[in-house]
Order: structure tokens, then C-alpha cells, then sequence
């Protein structure tokens, strides 16, 4: 469950704040270069209008240069309109070389401190989520969790970047333009102060209006990023099933869900900025009407009026940014608290307790009257499970679907934590392992072999990413994988595509088996290893299996209870109990198969075994 959920919207809010200040603690010193560079062009935008004062006043009119301006040019530049002109014209020239100099470093920090924020944040995310218990990856699924570390976490970028530095350049722009007009015309200052909360009130209120708006297109964003990373992973089956029209349907309402959504909040952000632009173009109106009084009386130059509405329309422009900020602020807001809040979600319980020495188990197992059951289910999926078994002993789990089977491994290994009762591994609570030591101690071989899309080589080496090439080799032939991998393009090169889909099952399987004898774990777990090959593979996999389970602790789930002839011990599982514990495969047999019920007419009259997968 979220730690969060208790929260007040102020604590939220501050949580928010906080966790972004830490964020961005690296980057503070490029943050505070962009402020700087920002701030240098506040005095460069105040010298904008000063050229176009000089040309009206002083070469066409005949006024003196501003007496500043007088004081560090030479006489000789002073004496004429022409030279007046070029003295304008210089300064025209020389204000846009430093204020392009100046966009060209702010934009290169600007862009490097961004990516560099998003970088360590989408880093911060995966760590994180990776360290959260399979419960809620089973509850949250992959695909949302994928889009808020993609696609929401680069709104810190837009918020600290493009939102809070320009906010605050604006501000201190805000208050220089201000005092600037106010020395030259105190009335047509006091129009821009007076505007500020009339627009400042039309922000919030859009804001709040945008904000939930924000909060439904995202859920729907990543509602048809799902449909359509579920429509291409399962490619086969939509094809097998001829769907492809049902998937596109599906992936095209939950669009126009999105887009009318986006409309409508276009609609409320475009009404807004047509509120801004009328406010301010009143409040332009009337600066004018009052300098043009002020000319004709006498009391104001025209090359006055028109620096003082230059600086005007100046003033104005940081109150606009204000205003359009804020609202647009807001869908970067709402994604990254999304983002953040997979922070709220509590990772597997780690080592906070007493642990004991880094070693290698020699693979004892008890289950000490265990219990389970999944978060919000009511129902326990292991009841009152006991069960002990000596190093090296090979054991067999089965049972009817449901049985907990999975489930008993699952905690084993420790993805899970019971409910009741403790799991010993060489004698110690599991619990008192290192998460990362006791996981050292499992090699698993499952059902679907989870490949990655690289090489073999680097398949192989998963469990040991500093194995050498000879070791991957031999792996491979404990394996009985090497004949195979020679026969591919690049042999131990090739790359395999997504999850080794240019392999077959039995080269996927044969793989994920020489990676269980690369990492040479002393407990052993086999997730229905072969029920998804035939039979010719299947013996060649249950040829490679002997040679791993030799001298291990060996943990075998399988529906084909042929393939559990070579163990010690087999465990029969019914609703969640220990039903039987026998050495006989037969026993299990005749035990199982007392569970099924018949799954056809032909099954009825027994023209058919009723528990097809417990067969050979």
C-alpha cells in the first residue's frame, strides 16, 4: 500500500517539493548558472528600446544623448545626427550580439541540466521499482509502471527548467522593469502593479480547472500505451485469433478519449490566454491615453513615450509568462507526482534486522506450519504447511491447479513473505538472510525461460556477468545446449531478438538451464521445466536437469509426473495443505488424479484419462 495514502493535501504538497529539491541537489550550481545567465538578460532587454529613444529624439529631434551615454563617448560622436545615428546604431548591434550570446549559454545549460536531471530521475525509478515486492508489480502491472519512469518523469525537466528558473527570472525582471518605469513615469507604472493580482487571479483559477483535467489524460495515456504494448507482446495470439480489428478499435476509443479530453482542456487554457491578452491590452490602452496627454503637455518627449512603452510591453511580458505558466505548469505537476509516487510504494523488506555471515548454504529446507495468502484476497492460498528435507535431497511438487505450488517456491525464495509460520534454509529464518545473499543461494528454471535480447553468450551469463567464455561453454554443455548454439549464424554471438524468439522452446529452455549451471546455486527450483516442449526435447532437457539437481537441493513443480522419476521425495498439494509426502511416483499418481474432474463427455465414459496434464 502507498505511504502516502494518509497524507494531507498539504503534506502532499510539501512531500512533492521536497523530494524535487532533492532531486535536483546535484544540479544545483547548473540550476543557479541559468538564473545567472537569465539575470544578465534583464539589463540587456532595459537597453532594447534605448536605441530607438536615441534615433527619435536625438537624430531626428534635436535633444542631447542620455547623459550617461554622453558621459563615455567621445565629444566628436555627439556633434551630429550621423554621428548620433551610428552611436544608435552601434548599440542596436552591439545589444544583440551579447543578448544572443547569452540565449546560446543559457540554451546549452538549460539542455544539458534537464537531460541530466531526467537521466538521474528515470535512474532513480528503475532502482526503485525493481526493489518492490512482486505484489505490486502483480497489482500495478509493467505497463503503467513503464510509462510514468518514460514518460512522466521528464516533467521535473519542465518544471524546475522551463517552469520554476523562468518563473523566477521573470519575477526579478518584473521588479527591474518596474523601477525602471516608475523613475521615468510613476502613473503608467502604477497601471502594470495594478494589473498583476487581477492576472494573477486568472491563473489560479485556471489552474484549478486544468489540474484534475491533467490528472484524467494521463490515466488515459497510459490506458492506451497498455492496449497497445498488450495488442504487439501478444502478437501471436491476436493473429491466431484474427483480432486485429478488435485491438485497433480498442486502442482508437481510448485515444479519442484522450484527445477529447486534451480539447477540452485546450478550450479552458485557450479561453484563458484570450483573458490574459484583453487584460493586457487594456492595461496598454491606458498607458497610452496617458503618455500622449503627457506629450501634449509638454511633461513627456515622444522618445519617451516610446521607450516607456517599450519598457511597458516588457513589464507586461513577464506577467503574461506568470500567467500562461502556471496553468501550463500543471500537467507537468500531475505527471511528476505520478512519477514520484511510485516512491510511496514500500520496497521488499530488507536487511533491517540481525543477519548472518555471507556463505554458501549447504540447501536444508524446513517449512514450519506456513501460511499465505495474496494482499486483499481473504482466502489463504498455503494453510498450516510443515514439511523438512535434508541437503541434497531432489523434491517433487504437485498438485491440482491452485494447489499453491508456485506459491511454496515463490516464498522460498523469498518474493513473498508468509502470512504465518517461518521458512528455515540451513537452519536460519529466512528472514536473517541478506535479501541479495539468500537469492545467491537459488538458481530457477521455469516454465516460460525469461531470455533477454542479446547475445547467447550474454544470456548464458546473466547469473554471472564476470563468467569467463570457457565457463559459458561448459555450461552450455552440461546443458546440452553447445551443438545448437554452434549451429547459429555467429555461434555464441548471435543475437537472439526479443526473449529469444529466434530460438525454439527447448533452445530457450536448454539456455536458461546452462545459466542455472553457470551461477552452481546449492538450491535448486524447476518451474514446470518441460511442460511446454515435446516429447523428443523434453528428453534432452530432462537429461541436462539430472546432471544439474546432482548434489543439489532440487525443487521440481511438473504436471508430467514422469518427470519426476528421479526424485526423492514427492509432495502432493491440495487447496493449499500438504495432502501426501511419498517417495512413489505411482502413489502420487493414483492420489492426483483422485482430484480431477471430467473434462469432457469422453473423459465421463473413460475414453480418455479425466487428468490429461498429470499423465506422461
Amino acid at each position: 500500500m502507498s505511504s502516502s495514502t494518509q497524507l494531507s493535501s498539504l503534506e502532499k504538497r510539501r512531500l512533492f517539493w521536497s523530494r524535487l529539491a532533492r532531486l535536483a541537489a546535484p544540479c544545483w550550481p547548473h540550476l543557479g548558472g541559468i538564473v545567472l545567465l537569465s539575470f544578465v538578460g534583464i539589463p540587456l532587454s532595459l537597453l532594447v528600446p534605448l536605441p530607438l529613444k536615441i534615433t527619435v529624439d536625438s537624430v531626428i529631434g534635436s535633444n542631447a544623448l542620455p547623459h550617461w551615454l554622453a558621459a563615455i563617448l567621445p565629444s566628436s560622436a555627439q556633434t551630429s545626427s550621423a554621428g548620433n545615428l551610428s552611436v544608435a546604431a552601434g548599440l542596436l548591434l552591439a545589444i544583440a550580439v551579447l543578448m544572443s550570446l547569452q540565449s546560446l549559454a543559457s540554451w546549452l545549460l538549460q539542455t544539458y541540466t534537464g537531460e541530466r536531471l531526467v537521466h538521474d530521475f528515470r535512474g532513480q525509478l528503475l532502482w526503485h521499482v525493481q526493489r518492490l515486492t512482486l505484489a505490486f508489480h502483480d497489482r500495478r502491472g509493467s505497463n503503467d509502471t513503464a510509462y510514468r519512469i518514460q514518460h512522466d518523469a521528464p516533467a521535473v525537466q519542465g518544471i524546475l527548467i522551463h517552469g520554476v528558473v523562468p518563473m523566477l527570472c521573470a519575477a526579478f525582471s518584473f521588479v527591474a522593469m518596474l523601477v525602471v518605469t516608475a523613475r521615468i513615469n510613476w502613473q503608467l507604472a502604477a497601471i502594470a502593479l495594478i494589473l498583476s493580482p487581477v492576472l494573477f487571479l486568472l491563473a489560479q483559477n485556471s489552474s484549478r480547472k486544468v489540474r484534475d483535467g491533467f490528472d484524467e489524460v494521463k490515466e488515459l495515456d497510459s490506458s492506451a500505451m497498455r492496449v497497445l504494448n498488450e495488442a504487439l507482446t501478444s502478437v501471436r495470439a491476436v493473429k491466431a485469433y484474427g483480432q486485429e480489428r478488435y485491438q485497433d478499435d480498442l486502442f482508437r476509443r481510448k485515444s479519442r478519449q484522450r484527445m477529447s479530453e486534451q480539447l477540452r482542456l485546450a478550450s479552458i487554457q485557450a479561453s484563458f490566454h484570450v483573458l490574459i491578452g484583453m487584460t493586457i491590452a487594456l492595461g496598454t490602452a491606458a498607458a497610452l491615453v496617458i503618455g500622449v496627454s503627457q506629450v501634449r503637455r509638454g511633461t513627456m518627449t515622444v522618445g519617451e513615450l516610446l521607450l516607456v512603452m517599450a519598457y511597458m510591453a516588457q513589464l507586461y511580458e513577464p506577467l503574461r509568462m506568470f500567467s500562461t505558466k502556471i496553468p501550463e505548469l500543471q500537467g507537468s505537476l500531475v505527471s511528476a507526482q505520478r512519477a514520484f509516487s511510485l516512491f510511496d510504494e514500500v520496497p521488499e523488506l530488507g536487511d533491517s534486522g540481525p543477519t548472518v555471515p555471507t556463505r554458501q548454504v549447504k540447501g536444508s529446507v524446513s517449512f514450519d506450519n506456513v501460511g499465505f495468502e495474496y494482499p486483499g484476497s481473504g482466502r489463504r492460498v498455503l494453510d498450516n504447511v510443515s514439511l523438512a528435507f535434508k541437503p541434497g535431497t531432489r523434491i517433487g511438487i504437485v498438485g491440482p491447479s491452485g494447489s499453491g505450488k508456485s506459491t511454496l517456491v515463490n516464498l522460498l525464495t523469498r518474493f513473498y513473505y508468509p502470512v504465518a509460520g517461518r521458512i528455515l534454509l540451513d537452519g536460519v529464518d529466512l528472514r536473517n538472510y541478506k535479501l541479495a545473499d539468500l537469492r545467491q543461494q537459488f538458481s530457477i528454471v521455469l516454465q516460460e525461460p525469461v531470455l533477454f535480447s542479446t547475445s547467447v553468450a550474454a544470456n548464458i551469463a546473466y547469473a554471472k556477468p564476470d563468467a569467463s567464455r570457457n565457463e559459458i561453454i561448459d555450461a552450455a554443455k552440461a546443458a546440452n545446449a553447445h551443438e545448437f548454439i554452434l549451429r547459429l549464424p555467429q555461434g555464441y554471438d548471435t543475437p537472439i531478438g526479443d526473449n529469444g524468439m529466434r530460438l525454439s522452446g527447448g533452445e530457450r529452455q536448454r539456455i536458461a538451464i546452462a545459466r542455472a549451471f553457470l551461477k552452481a546455486a546449492p538450491v535448486l527450483i524447476l518451474d514446470e521445466p518441460t511442460s511446454a516442449v515435446d516429447i523428443r526435447t523434453e528428453a534432452a532437457i530432462i537429461d541436462a536437469l539430472k546432471k544439474l539437481m546432482h548434489g543439489r537441493t532440487a525443487f521440481m513443480i511438473a504436471h508430467r509426473l514422469s518427470t519426476l522419476d528421479d526424485c526423492d521425495q514427492i509432495i502432493v498439494l491440495k487447496d493449499g495443505a500438504v495432502d501426501l509426502v511419498t517417495d512413489n511416483v505411482e502413489t502420487a499418481r493414483q492420489r492426483v488424479l483422485q482430484y480431477s474432474q471430467p473434462r469432457s463427455m469422453g473423459a465421463t465414459m473413460g475414453l480418455v484419462p479425466a487428468f490429461t496434464d498429470m499423465g506422461d
